[in-house]
C-alpha cells in the first residue's frame, strides 16, 4: 500500500472534488467516519456542513483541511467492507480516528485505491499537528496495515514484483480517447511527487514518455513573461495538439512555481541515486567494444534507465538526459560529471572503436579512479559480483594507464644530473 497526505486551506475544494467524481460516475462515498447518520442517509449538505461547523472552532488555523489517497497494487482486489476497515484503521493509527471523515473509492485509474477527507481540528477547537504527518505517523501504519489485512507491501520485495504508483499502468496519452484534463492530471499524479527532477527540461524528459508536456512558451510570450506554464498532449511524433491547459485548473495545481519548489527539495533528494546511473553507463560502455548512441540507450533501458537525446533542427545531438525508472531519478548528463554529457558520451562511443587501434587512448575519456571508488562506496551493498569484476577491471585500466592524467597537468620532467657524469 502506498499512501500520500496532502494539507490545504480550502475543504471545499477537496470536498468538491471527490464529489464532482461521484457525479461523473467514476467514484463512490463508500463510509463516513463519526458522522450522525450513516453513508447511505447523509446528504451533500450534511457531509460538508460537519466539517465547516468544526473548522468555525479554531479560525487561526489557516492550513486545516487533509486529503489522503490509500493506493493498493493493481494485482489486489478488495471488497468494499475491506477497504472500509483499512479506511479505518488507517485514521485510528495516524491520530485522526475521532475526526469526522469522508472515505471515497475511485475508479478512474489503473489501481485500486481510496481517497480520504478531513480536517485536523478536534471538537475542543485545538489543533492535531500536521508537521512530518507521513513520517511520523502514517510510514509506521501503512507498515501495520500491510501485515495486519495481508495487503502487498510497497517495499522490501523482489524487484521484478516490487510496486510502485507508475505511470506505466496509465500507458501514453492518446489524444481523443478520453478526456484531455482527465488525460493529463492521471499522468501528473503518477509522476509529479514520485520521480526526482530538478528543472523543467529534466521533468519533460519523463512526462514525454506518456505524450505529455510541461510548456511555458517561448520566451517572448505572454505565458512566459507571466511565468505561466500549460500542460500539452503530445501526438506520436511528439508535437503538441489540442488545446493546451493551465497548470492552475488542475486540482494539485501543478503551476510553475509549485514545480520550483520541487527542483530544490528534488536536487538534494536524488544526490544518493547518482552513483548507480554513473555505474551502469560505465559498466555498459566498458563491456561493449563497440558501441553505437542508439545502442547504448537500448542496453541502458534494459537497465531501467531510459535515455532522451536532444538534437538540433540539423539532427546534431547536444543534450542526453537520463531517466532511471528503478531510483525515480532524472539527470542531464553534465549534472553526473563532464564524462556523462552528450559531447563526452559521443566521444567515448567514438573510442571504442578507435580504441582497438590506438591503444590506451582509450583511457583518457575513462571516469577517474577516485570517482569510481567513491561510487562503489555508495553502491556496495547493491552491486552484484558481476559488477564488481567489471568495476575492478576498470580501476586497473585506469592504475596502468600512463595517459590518463590530463595532458594539463603532465610535464615534462628534466633530467638531473650526476656528478661525475657528463653529457657525452
Amino acid at each position: 500500500m502506498v499512501t500520500i497526505i496532502k494539507t490545504s486551506h480550502s475543504i471545499r475544494s477537496i470536498f468538491n472534488y471527490n464529489e464532482n467524481k461521484v457525479k461523473a460516475g467514476v467514484a463512490e462515498c463508500i463510509s463516513v467516519g463519526n458522522y450522525p447518520v450513516d453513508v447511505d442517509k447523509v446528504s451533500d449538505t450534511i457531509k460538508l456542513n460537519r466539517f465547516v461547523k468544526r473548522m468555525e472552532l479554531n479560525e487561526n488555523a489557516k492550513r486545516n483541511s487533509v486529503h489522503i489517497s490509500l493506493n493498493f497494487d493493481p494485482s489486489e482486489n478488495h471488497s468494499k467492507e475491506k477497504l472500509i476497515a483499512i479506511a479505518d484503521t488507517y485514521m485510528e493509527k495516524i491520530g485522526f480516528g475521532k475526526q469526522p471523515y469522508l472515505v471515497y473509492q475511485h475508479h478512474d485509474a489503473g489501481h485500486p485505491h481510496l481517497h480520504v477527507v478531513t480536517i485536523n481540528i478536534e471538537r475542543d477547537g485545538k489543533r492535531i499537528d500536521l508537521h512530518h504527518l507521513g513520517i511520523r505517523k502514517s510510514e509506521p501504519a501503512r507498515k501495520e496495515i500491510e501485515e495486519l489485512f495481508g495487503l502487498v507491501k510497497a517495499e522490501g520485495r523482489k524487484k521484478k514484483e516490487e510496486f510502485t504508483l507508475q505511470p506505466i499502468s496509465i500507458g501514453k496519452v492518446q489524444y481523443g480517447r478520453i478526456e484531455s484534463k482527465k488525460a493529463i492530471s492521471n499522468v501528473l499524479n503518477a509522476v509529479l511527487n514520485q520521480y526526482k527532477y530538478a528543472s523543467l527540461p529534466e521533468l519533460n524528459a519523463v512526462l514525454k514518455q506518456y505524450n505529455v508536456m510541461a510548456d511555458r512558451g517561448s520566451e517572448n510570450s505572454k505565458i512566459f513573461l507571466a511565468k505561466g506554464l500549460v500542460y500539452r498532449i503530445l501526438d506520436e511524433q511528439g508535437k503538441p495538439i489540442g488545446v493546451p491547459i493551465k497548470a492552475s485548473d488542475f486540482y494539485s495545481k501543478p503551476t510553475l512555481k509549485f514545480l520550483e519548489e520541487k527542483f530544490k527539495r528534488n536536487e538534494v533528494r536524488r544526490i544518493p541515486d547518482k552513483a548507480r546511473v554513473k555505474n551502469v553507463i560505465d559498466i555498459v560502455l566498458l563491456k561493449e567494444r563497440a558501441l553505437s548512441i542508439n545502442e547504448l540507450a537500448r542496453l541502458l533501458e534494459k537497465e531501467g534507465i531510459n535515455t532522451v537525446f536532444r538534437k538540433s533542427a540539423e539532427g546534431l545531438l547536444y543534450g542526453i538526459t537520463y531517466v532511471d525508472h528503478k531510483t525515480k531519478s532524472v539527470f542531464n548528463g553534465s549534472n553526473l560529471g563532464k564524462e556523462y554529457s552528450a559531447k563526452a558520451i559521443q566521444e567515448r562511443c567514438g573510442l571504442k572503436v578507435a580504441g582497438q587501434e590506438k591503444g590506451n587512448q582509450i583511457h583518457e575519456k575513462l571516469p577517474s579512479k577516485k570517482s569510481l571508488i567513491d561510487d562503489l562506496q555508495q553502491q556496495k551493498n547493491s552491486l552484484t559480483i558481476a559488477d564488481l569484476v567489471k568495476l575492478l577491471d576498470m580501476l586497473i585500466q585506469v592504475e596502468n594507464s600512463s595517459d590518463y592524467m590530463p595532458n594539463q597537468l603532465k610535464k615534462k620532467r628534466k633530467k638531473k644530473k650526476r656528478k661525475g657524469w657528463s653529457d657525452n
